[in-house]
Parts: structure tokens; sequence; C-alpha cells
């Protein structure tokens, strides 16, 4: 790793390569005992097409390797905004599935955009009486 650290909820490893992020072979067993939510991979793009790549993995949460995760890239957009001397990215998530997402670090808040998959949908309702 290029770099290590941790989030409030997640571990961050920066790897010297997109190579070294897509070809991980995770341990989801131990990187279950660690003591976070997570572990987000990330490193520069190889391509000019996008700024940065990543993956993430939560196994402890029983997310063995999340496709695509926006909680994820609202801590990468201010880790690579101070890297990169800019504001404005797009982002691949190298997993499996993948996902593309644009990032935007407005001060201390991230805006993310992309297309999604609705995989589960649903309504609340209450039974409590005032």
């Amino acid at each position: 790793p290029v770099y290590l650290g941790k989030n409030r909820f997640d571990l961050i490893a920066e790897l010297e390569s997109e190579s070294a992020v897509r070809s991980l072979k995770p341990d989801f067993a131990e990187i279950a005992l660690l003591p976070a939510r997570g572990v987000i991979v990330t490193a520069r793009s190889d391509s000019k097409e996008f700024d940065f790549v990543s993956r993430f993995f939560a196994p402890q949460m029983g997310i063995p390797e999340d496709p695509a995760t926006g909680s994820t890239h609202c801590c990468l957009g201010p880790f690579w905004s101070s890297r990169l001397n800019k504001n404005e990215f797009t982002a691949s998530q190298v997993s499996n599935r993948g996902g593309v997402l644009r990032v935007n670090v407005q001060g201390d808040r991230v805006l993310l955009g992309g297309q999604a998959i609705t995989v589960l949908s649903g309504n609340l309702t209450s039974t409590a009486s005032a």
C-alpha cells in the first residue's frame, strides 16, 4: 500500500496501481476480523476516462464485495481531492458488476451522481398511535 488509514467507518488502502486494485484476491474471513465496517481499496486510474478506481469489502456486514458503494465515494471524494488538487471526479468501482460514479466535492459535502439499478423497493408503515 501507498497509504493506509481509517475514516469513521472503514479502513482505507491506497495501492500503487489500478491493476493492483483489480487483481486483489481478498480473504473475507480475515477482513471480517478487522475493527471496521469494511475496507476501501483505491488507486489512480490507468485510463483517462476515470480519475480513480476502488473496491469495497464488508464481509462483517454480510457484503463480501459491494458492487457500487455511494458511502465509500463520500470518503474517496475528499481523499482524492487532496491528492489530485481538484473537486470533480469520474470514478469506477471495479467489482465484478462495477459502477461508474460522478463525485463532486463541495466544501464539507460530497455530491454523487450516476445510474442506479433498483434492487429492492418498499413502503414503511407505522401502527403506533400518538
